[in-house]
């Protein structure tokens, strides 16, 4: 079976962590360019704007010493004329070896893996996940405080729309950090997710009304994340909650020396630039820490390099023909051509295949 990385369930920790030790040590000659990947050539599929994601996993494959072909604007391709994203990655797989996908529909990168036989890698799909982002997020952490058990991580932000801390919060809790939520009223992380922490890993995530009454000095790691505007349906709505947070050097007066500001970037107008020259900030320098992990996680799948226990248990998948997502963001409501189907996980709760959204009526 072609490996895939779709959420971040699909590593094991013991995976997670071998990728560390790869990424750390192609890090350690950041600018050397290597010779494992000559004969592979990489396509990133990007439907959304994107300057991090897509460059660091350029970068990535040209520092392997492999070649990259990319589609940056669906504007320009042929999904402007109505091609399915089924279509397309079938289509791609004869050009490269490994796809990274970023979409704004949720499900989309295990549309993408079902029909193609190259690995895909999942960058990013609509509000659900972005697995890489998480595993250059645990790669900072342990990096800067050396250990993820115990580490207490403050979330804040669009909790209900970031997808990096969708995947995050997940990460952090199968390797024992704790977790803080702080969030406008009504972008709270999503109810599912909390459950599927509490049931999967015994994380209760502790909740701050605001960054004011939150004890910064508990806290081993501040993540920010900016208000989500293209996920809005109504930009009043956006409107009301733009402005919720600033960090700013006077924030950082009630948090430890030894703490870090994350934020998976770009940043709009929730970190002020006065934090930058803050040793504390951290954001710049996670985010060069995406192109090591991204060389350790493109030659993994590629299998270029031995990681083991890439793939844990996956979830039952069952078709389900007459079945509708409840969710309008979903894949599946979209394009043609996708088999319905649901997946039982194991906490328990009903969902979609492909958003994981959990459904309230299911007709199987």
């Amino acid at each position: 079976m072609t490996p895939d990385l779709i959420s971040i369930r699909d590593l094991s920790n013991a995976a997670i962590e071998n990728l560390f030790e790869l990424a750390a040590e192609f890090a350690a000659t950041p600018k050397r360019r290597l010779s494992l990947a000559t004969d592979a050539v990489l396509t990133t599929l990007f439907y959304e704007p994107s300057t991090r994601t897509r460059m660091s996993f350029e970068a990535a494959m040209l520092r392997l010493g492999g070649q990259v072909i990319s589609m940056a604007d669906p504007g320009a391709s042929s999904a402007a004329k109505g091609e399915t994203l089924a279509d397309t990655v079938r289509i791609v797989e004869s050009y490269a070896d490994i796809i990274a996908l970023r979409h704004p529909r949720e499900g989309a990168a295990k549309v993408a893996a079902d029909f193609a036989d190259v690995p895909v890698i999942n960058g990013g799909d609509g509000a659900r996940e972005h697995p890489t982002q998480t595993l250059l997020d645990l790669y900072t952490i342990f990096q800067e405080k050396g250990r993820l058990a115990g580490v207490t991580v403050a979330l804040c932000g669009d909790l209900k729309h970031g997808r990096t801390v969708h995947s995050l919060a997940q990460g952090l809790a199968r390797f024992g950090a704790r977790v803080v939520c702080i969030a406008p009223p009504g972008l709270e992380l999503p109810a599912g997710l909390q459950a599927m922490l509490a049931t999967q890993h015994g994380l209760e995530c502790i909740h701050a009304d605001s960054l004011e009454s939150l004890l910064l000095a508990e806290c081993d790691v501040l993540y920010v994340t900016r208000i989500q505007k293209e996920r809005f349906a109504d930009p009043l709505e956006f409107d009301r909650v733009r402005s919720s947070y600033m960090v700013s050097r006077d924030t950082l007066t009630r948090a430890r020396e030894d703490a870090i500001v994350l934020h998976p970037l770009p940043r709009v107008d929730e970190l002020d630039f006065s934090l930058d020259g803050d040793p504390r900030a951290a954001y710049f320098r996670q985010a060069a820490y995406g192109v090591p992990v991204r060389m350790a996680l493109i030659a993994a799948l590629l299998g270029l390099k031995k990681v083991d226990d890439l793939h844990p248990a996956a979830d039952t998948v069952t078709p389900a023909p007459d079945f509708h997502c409840d969710n309008p963001r979903c894949i599946t409501n979209a394009e043609r051509g996708i088999p319905a189907a649901t997946a039982s996980f194991s906490d328990g709760a009903l969902r979609c295949a492909y958003c994981e959204a959990v459904q309230e009526e299911v007709v199987v």
